[in-house]
């Protein structure tokens, strides 16, 4: 079967270039590429080269007139900001595509390729691709600056606490570092009594402050101080200063309560001892195990102080020690303790173990004492109670001997301890000598209070090694399972390839 052949179909002819006679198919310009680049180049006026400043030390870009903007390498947000620093010149052509060219991380360049149209000579339309480039130059960022200078503040907390241990401080840093409330701080500065944080703006000293008062037991007061005044505007620029003073009351401190306040609580007695400072100030009374909790506000209504310095506890041994059975409750007896046994014991000072002199006592650590037992407690026979309430008690209503806690041996606690703590990076006036023993009591407090515990970040200290966690003769320990591993994550923030371009 044969088809009928049709017309052939019309070829295009071609044309001479008009300027150097190259065979080319028609166009409106009746010029060949090369003839009609060299007439007219469509990137002129677009700059071939610019800047962009980058801050090394929050690594962020700045947007002019004055944002700064994280960026990627080779981000779409890089891109669209390298191409709004030629965007008024690129008005004149129609962008059809553009892309980074790869540069070395640490040239500080970067290159971007661009691809344009332009209508030219009688309708003709001319595609051209070029590179810009641009020199990437560093430059400190305001907010940087103004930490940098560590002088600029906009408010500051001043966190006090009139007691001579700072037991309650070190649990607070780790609470902070825990909910990670020290990244907005401009400067911490450690003094005798307290600490300092300066920050950038007002609102983030009072999110500071509400947070110490939900954490620990408090009262605040605030302040501000006029620096400037536009007249012109009416804008004021103020500093503020927020004191909070925190209970003086630390854990392991002998208190002596009100009558008012004691018989509040239960009808317990006033002589109590504080077994840890939380949200709230825990007692317990160690002649009945009855416990009790004061908030800040009940506190300062009813104020008291410790009666000793913790440089007073002394050394016992355990003669003799029984265990009591329950006592009967009183009228309106409050809420005793689970945790604690109650116990009568005979004890001696291991200072005058050459005499016979033994003093007797009732204990809330008979779960943990043993005959022969050291324990470490505050000797109230023997001393003189300069306090307003402890002077007004019935002498018979006061122990001769408050016992606090079993004694172990700290170096051989040191050497066994496999976890660590992280701590706030801040600026010291001076370092006491007495501040060592002082925090390694609150190690010894984590090991010993699984309920502090549960608010603490514990990294695991890879440098000691793993023993086994069931030794019931030896002081106590934190077991594995409550250590956290601690990441070291060196990405950076300009991400992927580039993440160490800047460095």
């Amino acid at each position: 079967m044969e088809y009928m052949k049709g017309p052939a179909a019309p070829t295009q002819g071609h044309i001479l270039c008009c300027q150097c006679g190259v065979p080319i198919p028609p166009n409106p310009a009746n010029m060949c590429v090369g003839c009609l680049r060299a007439q007219v180049d469509i990137t002129e006026g677009i700059p071939k080269q610019g800047t962009l400043h980058f801050c090394k030390q929050c690594e962020r870009y700045l947007q002019p007139p004055g944002t700064w903007i994280q960026c990627t390498l080779e981000s779409r947000e890089l891109l669209a900001l390298c191409l709004k620093k030629i965007k008024a010149s690129l008005s004149r052509v129609r962008l059809i595509d553009a892309g980074f060219i790869w540069t070395e991380p640490h040239s500080k360049r970067l290159k971007l390729k661009l691809t344009v149209q332009k209508e030219v000579i009688n309708g003709a339309v001319l595609q051209q691709v070029f590179v810009v480039e641009y020199i990437v130059q560093s430059e400190m960022c305001e907010d940087c600056h103004r930490i940098e200078a560590k002088d600029f503040w906009k408010a500051v907390v001043q966190v006090r606490q009139k007691t001579p241990h700072k037991k309650t401080f070190y649990y607070l840093e780790q609470l902070i570092l825990k909910h990670r409330l020290h990244q907005n701080t401009l400067r911490i500065k450690e003094i005798h009594d307290g600490l300092d944080f300066y920050y950038s703006s007002k609102q983030q000293a009072q999110k500071m402050v509400d947070f110490l008062q939900c954490t620990v037991p408090s009262r605040s007061k605030s302040s501000q101080r006029l620096i400037s005044h536009d007249i012109h505007s009416n804008v004021y620029n103020y500093k503020s200063t927020f004191s909070v003073e925190i209970v003086p009351i630390c854990k392991d401190n002998v208190v002596c309560l009100s009558p008012k306040l004691a018989q509040s609580l239960g009808n317990m007695s006033q002589i109590c001892v504080c077994v840890r400072v939380t949200s709230t100030i825990h007692l317990i009374d160690p002649s009945t195990l009855q416990i009790a909790e004061i908030d800040g506000n009940t506190y300062w209504r009813h104020p008291f102080n410790g009666l000793f310095h913790p440089r007073q506890l002394e050394e016992f041994i355990i003669v003799d020690i029984n265990r009591v059975q329950e006592k009967k409750k009183g009228a309106g007896a409050g809420a005793r303790s689970n945790k604690h046994t109650l116990a009568e014991a005979w004890v001696q000072k291991t200072s005058e173990l050459n005499t016979d002199r033994q003093y007797f006592c009732s204990t809330h650590l008979g779960h943990v004492l043993n005959p022969g037992d050291l324990v470490l407690g505050f000797d109230l026979a023997n001393c003189n109670l300069n306090d307003e309430f402890a002077n007004k008690m019935n002498p018979h209503a006061i122990p001769d001997v408050v016992l606090i806690k079993k004694s172990y041996d700290r170096t051989k606690r040191q050497r066994r301890r496999n976890w660590r703590l992280k701590e706030l990076e801040r600026d010291r006036e001076g370092t006491d000598t007495d501040d060592e023993r002082q925090y390694q009591d609150f190690l010894e407090d984590l090991e010993e209070d699984e309920a502090i515990r549960k608010n603490v970040n514990i990294y695991r200290n890879a440098d000691i090694p793993v023993e086994s966690d069931t030794d019931d003769d030896g002081p106590p320990r934190i077991s594995l399972a409550e250590m956290l591993e601690d990441l070291h994550i060196s990405q950076d923030a300009t991400g992927g390839e580039g993440a160490n371009m800047m460095t």
